[in-house]
């Protein structure tokens, strides 16, 4: 008999052990009854009720892509939650929350095809008149806040890339300033480095097509 209460007895602290683990790893829960699980941390409900609020304004379809996007980030929210990864999942609610609040910002949008020499940031003579243009444009929608990306293609490592990026989009919002009289205080820029291109990389055509800087008329 005695042989047998070895393995009773750490088969009962094992399960002791694994119910604390998940007891402590899902604490903190508010009563939101969904998929069977009856409660969530705030944060996870907070990340619902901001994806219906954008579905309920028609977000869902003044901009589909981006509304998928953040519906399936909610999702993988949501999966990592209930696999007791407690604060992983809520940090991942919380983008939600943020990302849903700012869905469908952008009013207007001109894409500058200046194709950036490979490894430069500088604006060619050739280009100005698109960027001229680019200022015409901005200057439809006074007060309005500006977002500029700059983008580039995949050649080179990440880390570059992303660092030319931010380059090529301040190289924009420089000229749009000292050339257009646009209020710097209204511009943001932002790098996406390789990570949105235009067109195929595998082609000298598309990489020049990636090579780029989008200005994109913003709503409060």
């Amino acid at each position: 008999m005695k042989t047998n209460l070895v393995p009773a007895k750490i088969l009962f602290i094992v399960i002791v052990l694994l119910s604390l683990n998940l007891l402590v790893g899902c604490a903190g829960r508010v009563f939101a009854p969904k998929n069977s699980v009856w409660y969530y941390h705030k944060e996870m409900v907070d990340a619902e009720k901001a994806l219906e609020a954008a579905r309920e304004a028609g977000k869902d379809k003044k901009c589909p892509k981006e509304f998928n996007a953040v519906k399936d980030m909610n999702d993988t929210a949501n999966e990592i939650y209930r696999s007791c990864r407690t604060k992983e999942g809520i940090d991942l609610a919380k983008d939600v929350t943020k990302n849903a609040n700012a869905l469908c910002r952008v009013i207007d949008r001109m894409t500058i095809t200046t194709n950036f020499d490979f490894n430069k940031s500088d604006i060619r003579g050739s280009d100005i008149e698109k960027l001229k243009k680019a200022v015409k444009f901005v200057k439809k929608y006074p007060g309005f806040k500006i977002g500029i990306e700059g983008h580039t293609c995949s050649i080179g490592t990440e880390e570059y890339n992303q660092v030319l990026s931010e380059r090529r989009a301040n190289a924009v919002k420089n000229y749009l300033v000292k050339e257009g009289q646009i209020d710097a205080k209204r511009i943001t820029t932002i790098g996406k480095g390789e990570s949105n291109p235009a067109a195929p990389n595998d082609t000298s055509k598309g990489r020049a097509k990636n090579r780029r800087v989008e200005i994109l008329i913003l709503a409060d």
